[in-house]
């Protein structure tokens, strides 16, 4: 619980409308409130013939901001100094701070916390998402004096830029794993002889006859190079024009839908034994030739992606089918196997490393609102 009293909004803010007429020869800043409670940014910046509501809201720096529609999933913010004077529509809004009672850094941290938020969620009817300003002036929030809050916020404002550097700093871990990747994969490909991807890693498709009674636990790939992830079981029983096909740990994954954009994966331990649509293809490395992850970080090259989108032809996006006849063609470098093992090896502590970072992520990411929850309960 809040060490403070807790006080409506409407005693510490005001609704504002002010509108103006827009002017077709005059450029206009546009807000986009960003959803989850991230703040508000510009959208663009437009002439006055482009926007067909000819009356238009404006912003004033320090306003709280609220979408009408968008309010419930995090639709607000403070209007930053550099969108002063900028537009919105009438689905949005407009609340001026009282600078008496209320710091508006200090009502910019609590409308990020859970107690905020499901403040806003809670209003309501299910079924009708928008808000109205009265909901808004009746949220509630802890009030100490303004000497207390502005010692909150100078202390939420020493701790916060500490979490935004080792936010920063992960994230330059990452690419500097990515890019250590790409010159070891350079290394050893960039002169090595080339071969049709069919002599290295040719096609294994292992049908699955299916049992009415049994259930198959099921595998696909994500795009982008995401890895992949298991889907519910297909059930035997309901298994209609689906013909599924067996995948084994060390398979090289590929979806003949998405390849082109990278749904090219090798398959893990955990893989092994689930069963691929009749839309997946599984290829597999030749021992002592080829190793499944060098072939799969060829194919998720820039030069791999564009053979693989060559060999999927189509007018549009849903409509580019992977032809497993071209796909066989595609040239791969082949540098020696020996090298082709370090490569796996050092892929191996790579990823180990990122897996690390990507499980501490969520720690990173609670711990500015646990900041907040304490700060707002007296307790920072």
């Amino acid at each position: 619980m809040s060490a403070w009293p807790l006080a409506p909004l409407a005693s510490v803010i005001q609704c504002r409308k002010e509108f103006v007429q827009i002017d077709d020869l005059s450029n206009y800043k546009r807000c986009r409130v960003q959803l989850h409670a991230q703040g508000i940014v510009l959208r663009d910046t437009v002439p006055g013939a482009e926007i067909k509501t000819k009356k238009q809201q404006v912003c004033k720096a320090g306003d709280f901001l609220v979408a009408e529609i968008d309010a419930k999933v995090g639709g607000f913010g403070i209007v930053p100094e550099e969108l002063d004077q900028a537009i919105v529509s009438s689905h949005y809004f407009l609340f001026e701070v009282n600078e008496k009672f209320l710091n508006r850094r200090f009502l910019d941290f609590f409308i990020r916390t859970p107690a905020f938020r499901e403040q806003v969620a809670a209003q309501g009817s299910t079924n009708y998402a928008a808000i109205r300003p009265g909901d808004v002036l009746g949220y509630k929030l802890p009030l100490p004096p303004l000497p207390e809050q502005q010692r909150i916020v100078t202390r939420i404002e020493s701790l916060a830029p500490k979490i935004e550097e080792a936010r920063g700093l992960r994230e330059e871990v990452q690419k500097d794993l990515s890019r250590l990747l790409n010159a070891a994969y350079h290394q050893i490909a960039d002169k090595a002889p080339r071969k049709p991807l069919g002599e290295l890693a040719p096609l294994d498709r292992r049908p699955v006859t299916v049992d009415f009674e049994a259930n198959y636990p099921q595998v696909a790939v994500r795009s982008f190079g995401r890895g992949t992830f298991h889907k519910p079981p297909l059930i035997g029983s309901e298994v209609t024009w689906e013909k599924p096909f067996l995948v084994k740990a060390g398979d090289i994954l590929v979806s003949n839908i998405k390849a082109w954009e990278g749904a090219i994966a090798v398959a893990g331990a955990d893989d092994d034994g689930r069963v691929g649509s009749h839309r997946y293809l599984t290829c597999v490395a030749k021992p002592g030739i080829a190793t499944a992850r060098f072939v799969c970080f060829h194919l998720l090259t820039s030069e791999g992606l564009y053979e693989v989108g060559e060999a999927s032809p189509g007018s549009a996006d849903r409509n580019r089918t992977l032809s497993a006849k071209a796909f066989m063609q595609i040239p791969v470098p082949i540098p020696e196997y020996e090298k082709q093992l370090w490569f796996d090896a050092l892929y191996q502590k790579v990823n180990s490393i990122a897996k690390t970072q990507s499980e501490s992520s969520p720690e990173l990411a609670a711990l500015l609102p646990s900041i907040l929850d304490k700060a707002f309960k007296g307790e920072l």
